[in-house]
């Protein structure tokens, strides 16, 4: 099977890919102000990639349609003209569409006991959506309360890709790492997100694993 007719069967393989290659990529991006341009229209482009695999579940597109817009604008006026308040602003908005996504992909993988290989590949693009929802959470709380993340007494505001990281971390329940919550509401943030990684693996992937194994017995 050729690369465009895989991706145009398997939408969720590609979201995954570009967002994997994000991890990669964003720690090289960031240190130059070029570099953080090249992070915007990067952003851009797994927000497409998100509403392009959106349209595969049951959730409204409109509604995702509605939730990016707003994003890209922001984005391009912070590319254009870096201020703090839009920053927020734009992180917040990003992270309820990535909510709004990992949430499409969920009821897209339990809407019926048919498990197609796409399916397998939405399990983990939902993860990473998940885990850029809360990152860009943990943004949102250290901009309005600084010191929020931080490793003993280092207080200085964390990166991107050192918050993707916590919440990498905290939602595959491997651990907190080397960066830290210091207040008592980014205590609670973790929190929130270590229960819905544990959820996650309990409730959707087991059923997938389950689902699968179902159809293998079946089979002659």
């Amino acid at each position: 099977m050729h690369l465009p007719d895989f991706l145009r069967r398997n939408p969720s393989a590609g979201l995954l890919f570009v967002q994997l290659l994000g991890v990669i990529l964003y720690p090289m991006m960031e240190p130059s102000p070029r570099g953080r341009a090249l992070f915007g229209v990067f952003g851009l482009v797994v927000l497409a990639l998100a509403l392009w695999v959106v349209r595969r579940g049951p959730w409204l597109t409109w509604l995702g349609v509605t939730l990016a817009l707003p994003v890209v604008v922001l984005s391009l006026i912070t590319c254009l003209t870096p201020n703090h308040g839009v920053m927020i602003a734009t992180a917040a908005l990003e992270s309820v569409f990535y909510f709004y996504a990992a949430g499409s992909l969920i009821a897209y993988m339990l809407r019926d006991p048919q498990v197609a290989a796409d399916e397998f590949f939405a399990a983990g693009a939902t993860f990473t959506l998940l885990a850029w929802a809360f990152a860009y959470v943990f943004v949102v709380w250290q901009g309005l309360q600084p010191g929020s993340f931080g490793f003993g007494a280092d207080q200085v505001a964390r990166t991107w890709s050192e918050l993707l990281y916590l919440s990498v971390m905290v939602l595959s329940s491997v651990g907190l790492s080397d960066i830290f919550p210091m207040t008592p509401m980014a205590r609670a943030v973790v929190m929130l997100e270590s229960f819905a990684g544990i959820m996650y693996i309990a409730l959707v992937v087991s059923r997938l694993i389950s689902l699968a194994a179902d159809v293998r017995k079946v089979r002659p």
